[in-house]
């Protein structure tokens, strides 16, 4: 007969093997192992300005990943939220500048008691909301067409992306638009003369994914959705209703994306989103997101990113070359994914 101590010292060991197996505790060292070993070979890594520069650089496709990781845990997938991303950025700042042309505010503008940049149609926050109303029309249309094809949303939103790439490419003439420093403030804006706002922004979208996925309704939803569909909708949950409204959340992500994309970047072309989709994609992988649907958690794709900048970071302070860089970016994403198949084929 098994002595109490004997099973609970047993319970320990399986509660410490199973954190072990979690890939966000996996993650959580290589971020803090890594940061050790680049700070050892060059301190300039520790220094304030860089480890913030880390999280400015992900901000963008951070707020993706997110996007990108409730998405996969509703059993979907888009191809296109780089595209989409673009696409509202190219609208705002068509309404802001009228393509491009001289900037300077017009004092003669005929939108009284508002700034306007000379040659534009609309106010910045009007372009604003235009620009998010393309945002989101874009994932609605993806999630109706998944939701009522039945098809892959792998091919679907593969082809809505070249759909929404060409609209750009319309809109832009193949050409750079300028946001004539529209967004300036939101870039040099810090709290404490310390902290990036764009950092603030980008961490405050993650504490709203993960209370959407974890402390509401819809969450849990869309996670057994993404368990399993069919169950799902044997016990009463309007499947297509709920995939076409995690589209369209995935949309306005996109919409707050362009806005950091245009604050810090202060032009765009209608190519600027290649790229990603996949870097979302492969964070959320790294963070144990999986495209079985309803595995995974926001702080793990979160921890992807962050170790995906990390590592991007590193090499550059190591100055490796950028040729190598992508080779590893691509290593690191397949091995993941193997890490991730393994733990299921344990399951299984």
């Amino acid at each position: 007969m098994r002595k109490p101590d004997d099973s609970i010292a047993l319970n320990q060991r399986q509660s410490t093997r199973e954190m072990f197996r979690d890939q966000r505790v996996i993650l959580l060292i290589l971020i803090i192992v890594i940061s050790v070993a680049v700070g050892l070979i060059n301190n300039r890594f520790f220094a304030v300005k860089n480890l913030l520069s880390i999280f400015q650089a992900i901000a963008v496709g951070g707020v993706l990943t997110m996007s990108m990781a409730m998405l996969l845990l509703s059993g979907g997938l888009d191809l296109s939220i780089g595209n989409i991303m673009i696409l509202a950025g190219c609208t705002m700042s068509m309404l802001l500048t009228g393509g491009g042309q001289t900037a300077s505010y017009a004092p003669d503008s005929a939108i009284a008691g508002e700034e306007a940049i000379m040659g534009g149609v609309a106010t910045l926050p009007v372009a604003i909301l235009v620009g998010f109303a393309v945002a989101i029309g874009c994932g609605a249309l993806n999630g109706l067409i998944v939701a009522k094809s039945k098809c892959m949303p792998l091919i679907i939103t593969l082809g809505m992306s070249n759909v929404y790439y060409g609209i750009a490419l319309l809109m832009t003439g193949g050409q750079f638009l300028s946001f004539k420093l529209a967004f300036e403030p939101l870039r040099v804006l810090k709290i404490a003369e310390v902290i990036p706002m764009t950092l603030i922004i980008f961490i405050a979208l993650v504490i709203f994914a993960w209370m959407l996925v974890n402390r509401t309704k819809y969450g849990r939803r869309i996670v057994a959705i993404g368990g399993n569909e069919e169950n799902a909708r044997l016990s009463g949950i309007r499947v297509d209703k709920y995939k076409i409204l995690t589209y369209m959340i995935s949309g306005i992500f996109c919409g707050i994306a362009s806005i950091l994309y245009a604050s810090r970047l202060d032009s765009i072309t209608a190519g600027g989103g290649t790229g990603y989709e996949l870097t979302a994609l492969s964070a959320a992988i790294i963070g144990g997101v999986t495209f079985d649907g309803g595995k995974g958690t926001i702080i793990g794709a979160f921890l992807g990113m962050v170790f995906m900048g990390l590592v991007a970071n590193a090499m550059n302070i190591l100055n490796i070359d950028s040729y190598v860089q992508i080779s590893v970016s691509g290593a690191i994403v397949v091995v993941a994914v193997i890490i991730s198949n393994l733990d299921n084929l344990r399951q299984k």
